[in-house]
């Protein structure tokens, strides 16, 4: 389980760069890692996950600029991930795309909470490796509609697409016709779709409906305590993808249980 963490602690530290590269439109490769105040480059001993970060006190070492937190909390989810992720499914290929899915919805994530964009260059491409995974390893959807390999999995995960979709397509629509404004922005409306295809059907349904509730309780407490005014966008995307993640380790789990609800 450690080493697992610990090099899903590593992979948190590309996820940084691609956090802070992606949306600028910058390069992931060049220039090497560096400060962002005084430009200089990294050495090493300062790109070690976690440990540089609380050994330097959330300080450059060469011109002593405060860093932020959110490097760090990527670095912890990152590795948390891989080794809940292990510790659920073991070595099998629904460990593996578990993890990439994760740590993709984890940049999806937190640039949406930074930036309030949701970036087609990050969407579009998961979207075609999701498809064409969904035929090796089908989605984490128990409705497979016992269909033979490979039609199981890519029907499970077009269905979830569609239904993704349009689940969010309709209050776009919605509020554009009666507010005359966008209640969210299309970028979810193309998230979901995603969501779809990595989880499946009927499993979207559950990590969009999740997402909807818990961003719905989070929304109203900040209204409450005045952090957030209602003219001020609350970005919908952190809270699908803490709910997709939480489906796609948990969502089978869930569903098997609130169906034997029902079986009498």
């Amino acid at each position: 389980m450690l080493i697992f963490a610990l090099f899903g602690a590593a992979v948190g530290s590309f996820l940084n760069v691609c956090i802070d590269r992606l949306p600028a439109g910058r390069s992931l490769l060049f220039p090497p890692s560096h400060c962002d105040v005084c430009q200089h480059p990294l050495a090493p001993r300062d790109l070690i996950p976690i440990f540089s970060y609380l050994w330097l006190r959330r300080r450059c070492r060469y011109c002593q600029a405060l860093i932020p937190w959110r490097p760090l909390w990527v670095e912890i989810a990152s590795g948390g991930l891989l080794a809940l992720t292990y510790w659920h499914f073991g070595l099998s290929t629904q460990f593996a795309t578990t993890a990439l899915y994760g740590w993709l919805f984890i940049v999806i994530g937190v640039i949406d909470l930074e930036h309030q964009l949701i970036l087609n260059k990050i969407v579009f491409p998961a979207a075609a490796f999701a498809l064409v995974t969904s035929i090796m390893v089908p989605p984490s959807g128990i409705l497979y509609f016992s269909l033979p390999w490979p039609w199981a999995g890519l029907v499970s995960g077009v269905m979830g697409a569609a239904t993704g979709f349009i689940f969010l397509l309709i209050p776009f629509i919605l509020s554009l016709i009666v507010y005359r404004q966008e209640g969210m922005g299309f970028g979810d409306v193309k998230m979901a779709g995603l969501i779809g295809l990595v989880t499946g059907f009927p499993l979207v349904l559950l990590a969009l409906l999740s997402g909807a509730i818990l961003g719905g309780l989070v929304a109203s407490v900040l209204l409450l305590l005045r952090v957030k005014s209602r003219k001020e966008a609350i970005p919908f995307g952190p809270f699908l993808s803490l709910t997709t993640i939480a489906t796609l380790l948990w969502g089978n789990d869930f569903l098997s249980w609130y169906l034997g609800l029902f079986q009498f």
